[in-house]
């Protein structure tokens, strides 16, 4: 009797793509919250300017302007539909 052995050829834990993928989808669904906060703030420090609402948390330095809060918050939105798109397996376009 000839008894045969087969074993699998690769990794036990799926491909490499497979993972990246999966990677990508988590980090972009840890993005889009971070953009909304990054959005809250500069509307916070808007309506701070504008006497709306009350002193805005931090007074000095780069991120004490609404425009920075506002243009990060507008990157790491466009960087979690960038890896929500290669997460999903649709290819990646980046102008």
């Amino acid at each position: 009797m000839k008894l045969k052995i087969r074993l699998r050829v690769g990794s036990r834990f799926g491909s490499a793509l497979a993972r990246n993928r999966e990677l990508a989808s988590v980090a972009a669904a840890l993005l889009t919250p971070a953009a909304v906060g990054a959005l809250a703030l500069g509307v916070w420090r808007l309506s701070a300017d504008l006497n709306w609402a009350g002193e805005f948390a931090i007074s000095r330095g780069l991120f004490s302007h609404w425009q920075v809060w506002i243009a990060v918050a507008g990157l790491l939105q466009t960087c979690a539909s960038i890896l929500n798109r290669y997460g999903r397996g649709g290819g990646v376009a980046v102008p």
